[in-house]
C-alpha cells in the first residue's frame, strides 16, 4: 500500500457527530504522550497530519482522518495522563469504550505501548477490554530507536508477557524517527481493506 493522499475529516464525541458508518476504520488507541500522532504522521508521510504536542492530553476528541478517499484512520484521546481531571477521564472513558463497542466500521485497533517500558495497567485493561469484545488488535511497540539492540529481545518479551500474547498476537516493532515497521504496517492494513472489499462482494 502507498497513501497518497490523508486529510483531516471531523472530530466527534459521540455517534451523532460521527461520519456514517460504510468506510472502514482503523483506530489508533494508546496512553498519552505513547507517540499516537507522530506514528499516524509516519503512516501517511506526513509531518503534522495529526498534530503532535509535548503536553500529553491534548487529544480530547475522537478525530477522523480521510484517507486514500477510501478509509478512515481514527486517532482517540489517549488515557493514564494524571493530570486531566476526573471528570474528564470518565468522559473519555466513556465516549472510547462506546466507539470501541458499537461502532460497526472498526476494521482493526493499533493499540500502541512505549517498547522501552513495561505496559502500564491501563494498557493491559485495554487490552483485555478489545478482546472481550472481540475486536481485532495489532499491538504496536513505538519508539524503538531508543532501545538499544541489546534490550530489544528483553523488551519485546516484557510487554509480550505483560499482555498475555500468544501465538494468534500481532506485535509490531516500530519508530516513527527511523522509519522501522512501516511496511508491515502498510502491509496489515492492506489485507484488512482486502478482507473488507471481499466481505463487501459476498454480501
Amino acid at each position: 500500500m502507498q497513501i497518497k493522499k490523508a486529510e483531516f475529516l471531523t472530530s466527534g464525541v459521540d455517534f451523532n457527530s460521527f461520519p456514517e458508518e460504510g468506510v472502514p476504520e482503523f483506530v489508533f488507541c494508546g496512553r498519552s504522550n505513547v507517540g499516537k500522532s507522530s506514528f499516524i504522521n509516519m503512516l501517511v508521510n506526513r509531518k503534522s497530519l495529526a498534530r503532535t504536542s509535548s503536553n500529553p492530553g491534548k487529544t480530547q476528541t475522537i478525530n477522523f482522518y480521510h484517507i486514500n478517499d477510501s478509509f478512515y484512520f481514527v486517532d482517540v484521546p489517549g488515557y493514564g495522563y494524571a493530570k486531566v481531571s476526573k471528570s474528564l477521564k470518565a468522559t473519555f472513558g466513556k465516549m472510547i469504550e462506546m466507539y470501541m463497542k458499537d461502532r460497526k466500521s472498526l476494521r482493526l485497533v493499533f493499540l500502541l505501548v512505549d517498547f522501552r517500558h513495561k505496559p502500564s495497567e491501563d494498557d493491559i485493561m485495554m487490552y483485555k477490554f478489545l478482546k472481550y469484545y472481540n475486536r481485532k488488535v495489532v499491538v504496536i511497540a513505538t519508539k524503538s530507536d531508543k532501545v538499544k539492540n541489546s534490550e530489544r529481545r528483553a523488551c519485546k518479551d516484557t510487554i509480550i508477557n505483560a499482555l498475555e500474547l500468544d501465538s494468534n498476537d500481532r506485535l509490531v516493532i516500530t519508530s516513527s524517527e527511523k522509519r522501522e515497521g512501516l511496511g508491515e504496517v502498510l502491509t496489515i492494513l492492506d489485507n484488512e481493506l482486502e478482507l473488507f472489499t471481499g466481505s463487501k462482494i459476498e454480501e
